[in-house]
Protein backbone atom coordinates (compact mmCIF):
# COMPACT_ATOMS: atom_id res chain seq x y z
CA UNK A 1 0.00 0.00 0.00
CA UNK A 2 1.12 3.51 -0.83
CA UNK A 3 -0.13 6.67 0.90
CA UNK A 4 -1.08 9.17 -1.80
CA UNK A 5 -2.29 12.06 0.37
CA UNK A 6 -2.79 13.14 3.95
CA UNK A 7 -5.66 15.51 4.67
CA UNK A 8 -4.98 17.67 7.69
CA UNK A 9 -7.21 20.11 9.58
CA UNK A 10 -5.14 23.02 10.84
CA UNK A 11 -6.63 25.60 13.18
CA UNK A 12 -5.34 29.15 13.22
CA UNK A 13 -4.52 28.78 16.94
CA UNK A 14 -2.79 25.40 16.60
CA UNK A 15 0.68 26.93 16.91
CA UNK A 16 1.71 25.45 13.55
CA UNK A 17 2.62 27.66 10.59
CA UNK A 18 1.05 26.24 7.43
CA UNK A 19 3.86 27.40 5.14
CA UNK A 20 6.55 25.88 7.38
CA UNK A 21 4.68 22.57 7.53
CA UNK A 22 4.30 22.43 3.75
CA UNK A 23 7.95 23.37 3.26
CA UNK A 24 9.26 20.64 5.57
CA UNK A 25 6.77 17.89 4.66
CA UNK A 26 8.61 16.51 1.62
CA UNK A 27 11.96 16.33 3.44
CA UNK A 28 10.38 14.71 6.51
CA UNK A 29 8.73 12.04 4.34
CA UNK A 30 11.90 10.93 2.51
CA UNK A 31 12.58 7.24 3.03
CA UNK A 32 9.23 6.61 4.71
CA UNK A 33 5.93 5.13 3.44
CA UNK A 34 4.76 8.74 3.00
CA UNK A 35 7.42 9.57 0.39
CA UNK A 36 5.75 11.03 -2.70
CA UNK A 37 2.47 11.78 -0.92
CA UNK A 38 0.68 15.14 -0.88
CA UNK A 39 -0.20 17.12 2.21
CA UNK A 40 -3.64 18.71 1.82
CA UNK A 41 -4.35 21.29 4.51
CA UNK A 42 -7.80 22.62 5.39
CA UNK A 43 -7.43 25.79 7.42
CA UNK A 44 -9.94 26.03 10.28
CA UNK A 45 -10.98 29.54 11.37
CA UNK A 46 -11.26 30.53 15.01
CA UNK A 47 -14.84 30.29 16.22
CA UNK A 48 -15.96 31.47 19.65
CA UNK A 49 -19.17 31.22 21.63
CA UNK A 50 -20.82 34.55 22.39
CA UNK A 51 -22.91 34.38 25.58
CA UNK A 52 -24.75 37.61 24.76
CA UNK A 53 -25.87 36.38 21.31
CA UNK A 54 -26.08 32.72 22.44
CA UNK A 55 -24.35 31.76 19.19
CA UNK A 56 -21.05 30.64 17.72
CA UNK A 57 -19.24 33.31 15.73
CA UNK A 58 -16.13 33.24 13.52
CA UNK A 59 -13.58 35.82 14.63
CA UNK A 60 -12.53 38.42 12.11
CA UNK A 61 -9.17 38.76 13.87
CA UNK A 62 -7.38 36.56 16.38
CA UNK A 63 -6.08 39.74 18.03
CA UNK A 64 -9.46 40.46 19.67
CA UNK A 65 -11.58 37.74 21.24
CA UNK A 66 -14.83 39.66 20.96
CA UNK A 67 -18.06 38.79 19.21
CA UNK A 68 -17.94 40.34 15.71
CA UNK A 69 -21.68 41.12 15.94
CA UNK A 70 -22.25 42.59 19.44
CA UNK A 71 -18.61 43.20 20.54
CA UNK A 72 -18.97 41.18 23.77
CA UNK A 73 -15.63 39.78 25.03
CA UNK A 74 -15.56 35.99 24.96
CA UNK A 75 -12.83 33.54 25.96
CA UNK A 76 -14.76 30.38 24.96
CA UNK A 77 -13.07 28.96 21.85
CA UNK A 78 -15.21 26.44 19.95
CA UNK A 79 -12.77 25.66 17.14
CA UNK A 80 -9.46 26.84 15.75
CA UNK A 81 -6.96 24.85 17.85
CA UNK A 82 -7.11 21.73 15.67
CA UNK A 83 -4.11 19.86 14.35
CA UNK A 84 -5.75 16.69 13.18
CA UNK A 85 -5.37 14.10 10.44
CA UNK A 86 -8.82 14.03 8.83
CA UNK A 87 -8.21 11.43 6.10
CA UNK A 88 -5.62 9.35 4.28
CA UNK A 89 -5.73 8.49 0.59
CA UNK A 90 -4.20 5.04 0.11
CA UNK A 91 -3.54 3.17 -3.11
CA UNK A 92 -2.88 -0.48 -3.45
Amino acid sequence: MQVRAIHLKLGRLSGVVKEALLFSYEVACEGTPLQGSRLCIEEIPVTVYCPACDAERALASIQHFRCPICDTPTPQIMQGKELEVAALEIEG
